[in-house]
């Protein structure tokens, strides 16, 4: 393979990986507390290659990054319904150990439990599942204390970590924290109840980024073509070339 079609196929290859997280970005802009990944791009350049030889540097994505930005946040009058401002996530009780999400959009189980969409029981400061009683109004004040009738239940267990990087998803909206990564708790964090985060995925950013990443797709697709045939026409003349 001739250098410019190695060049043009690298290319190809980074831009489908853009694709396939731009398409999971635009299929969750109305997931509430979403976080959209983004790609961080680089040039491989070989080892063997010369410093004035440009034709051996290789575009690729080096690696994938977690967008924790804030999502604007709207009111929904569900008083289960809690949004973060700052950084921070929700802790909850996942089936493997603990799971940290922003999407607060909590409801009650039949035995009291303060519960995920999933059925994941959201913890307390002392990483007990927090259970609170169906027949009275519940009060959360911005630093997560829960309280019915005069009575505080507990504090929503909210967390922070000094290096996100070492966070994964998990699926669901969740993350998980890698074995070395602690969690700490989240004093710049503040909850707001009766409202929900929105998605930080924009629709509008999704779709003029993926028109951007299409194009540049083309381009690479026609110097893959016209490298193929560059190299045909090479063998060909080589082929005439008689003794």
């Amino acid at each position: 393979m001739d250098s410019m079609t190695a060049i043009a196929a690298s290319g190809l290859r980074a831009r489908m990986e853009s694709l396939d997280l731009l398409a999971n970005n635009i299929a969750n802009t109305s997931t509430g507390g979403y976080k959209a990944d983004r790609e961080f791009y680089t040039l491989y350049i070989a080892p063997e290659a010369a410093d004035n030889a440009p034709a051996a540097t290789m575009p690729l994505i080096e690696r994938q990054w977690i967008d924790l930005s804030q999502g604007s946040v709207h009111p929904t009058g569900n008083p289960l319904d809690l949004a973060l401002s700052g950084t921070g996530f929700f802790t909850v009780r996942g089936p493997g150990g603990p799971l940290y999400t922003r999407n607060g959009s909590f409801r009650l189980a039949p035995d009291g439990k303060l519960i995920t969409p999933d059925g994941y029981p959201v913890l307390d400061s002392t990483g007990q599942a927090l259970t609170l009683n169906s027949a009275g109004p519940v009060e959360i004040s911005k630093d997560g204390a829960v309280q019915q009738n005069g009575n505080t239940l507990g504090r929503i267990a909210l967390a922070d970590f000094a290096d996100p990087a070492g966070l994964a998803k998990q699926g669901g909206n969740y993350f998980v924290a890698g074995p070395a990564v602690k969690p700490a708790a989240a004093a710049k964090t503040s909850v707001e109840q009766g409202k929900l985060e929105d998605s930080n995925a924009g629709a509008a950013d999704g779709a003029v980024r993926l028109v951007g990443v299409m194009r540049q797709f083309e381009m690479m697709q026609k110097a893959v073509l016209i490298g193929s045939e560059m190299s045909k026409e090479a063998i060909e003349q080589v082929a005439k070339v008689g003794p």
